[in-house]
C-alpha cells in the first residue's frame, strides 16, 4: 500500500486510482454521469474538504475550496471492497464549479495506488426493474412523474431518484422526506412522527399516492436537496404538470 501522503501540495491533479473509482461511479453510458466524468477530468484537487481525510474539493486552477458553503446533493455513490479494506464513495453536484467528494476508507487510510479487489456496486447503474445494486434485493418503484421514479430500498435503509432522460440516480436524505410524509398522513405521535427510520419499518402501510405527494411537498420545502419541483395549476384534479430539472450548468 502507499504510505500516507503527509506534505501534499494543492493544486493538484487526481491519482490515478481516485480518478478510476470516481469514474467507476459516474458511467459513461450515462449522459448525466459522462457530463461529470468530463467536468472531473478537466478539474483539479483544490484542497481538503471540511470532512477531513479522503474529502476533495474539486475545480479549477487558481480557484479556492468552498467549505463553508451547505453540502450539495449526492449525485452518485458506491462501494469498493479489497482484501484490506472498504471506500465508499461519493460526488456531489456541481455547484459554484466546484464538485466536492469523497472517497473514505472504512480503516481511515486514502485509496492506496495498488490493491486487490473482491467486489464493487454503485447506485450509479440501477434502473427501474432493477434490484438494489447494495444487496440485490427487489426494491419498491413509485412513479413520480413519466421521467423520475423514486426508488426505496427497505434492506440497506436507501432513498434515490432515478431521472429517465439522464440515467441519474439521486440519493434522497430520509429525514426531511419522512417529516414530509408524516405530515400528508396527519401523523402527530412523536414515537413514529420523529423517527425517520420507521419509514422502511412501516414501508407497506404507505400508499405510492400518499410517499409521491409527500416527496412532492419534500422538493418544495428542499429544492436544494435534490430538484426544484413547479407544480403547474393547470392540473387540479391531479398533483399538476410537475419537474423542472436542475443541472442547468452543464457546460
Amino acid at each position: 500500500m502507499s504510505e500516507a501522503r503527509t506534505h501534499i501540495r494543492y493544486p493538484r491533479a487526481l491519482r490515478e486510482k481516485e480518478l478510476q473509482v470516481l469514474e467507476f461511479v459516474l458511467p459513461e453510458i450515462r449522459s448525466g454521469y459522462k457530463h461529470y466524468r468530463e467536468l472531473i477530468r478537466s478539474m483539479v484537487v483544490l484542497g481538503e474538504g471540511r470532512r477531513g481525510k479522503g474529502n476533495l474539493v474539486l475545480g479549477f486552477e487558481d480557484d479556492v475550496p468552498d467549505t463553508t458553503s451547505p453540502l450539495a446533493s449526492v449525485v452518485a455513490y458506491g462501494v469498493v471492497e479489497t482484501t484490506r479494506d472498504r471506500f465508499t464513495i461519493t460526488v456531489r453536484e456541481y455547484v459554484g464549479e466546484q464538485i466536492d467528494v469523497e472517497i473514505v476508507s472504512g480503516r481511515g487510510g486514502e485509496i492506496p495506488d495498488y490493491f486487490e479487489e473482491k467486489g464493487r456496486w454503485t447506485y450509479s447503474t440501477w434502473q427501474p426493474g432493477d434490484p438494489s445494486p447494495a444487496t440485490m434485493q427487489p426494491v419498491r418503484e413509485v412513479r413520480i412523474h413519466d421521467n423520475y421514479v423514486l426508488a426505496i430500498a427497505r434492506q440497506e435503509k436507501r432513498i434515490w431518484l432515478h431521472e429517465r432522460t439522464t440515467g441519474m440516480n439521486l440519493l434522497i436524505p430520509i429525514t426531511n422526506f419522512y417529516n414530509e410524509l408524516m405530515l400528508h398522513m396527519q401523523i402527530r405521535d412523536p414515537q413514529v412522527a420523529l423517527k425517520a427510520d420507521l419509514f422502511f419499518t412501516n414501508l407497506s402501510t404507505y400508499s405510492d399516492d400518499a410517499v409521491m405527494k409527500a416527496f412532492i411537498a419534500y422538493n418544495k420545502v428542499k429544492p436544494k436537496v435534490v430538484l426544484p419541483i413547479a407544480v403547474s395549476h393547470e392540473e387540479e384534479g391531479g398533483l399538476g404538470r410537475l419537474f423542472k430539472r436542475l443541472f442547468s450548468k452543464k457546460s
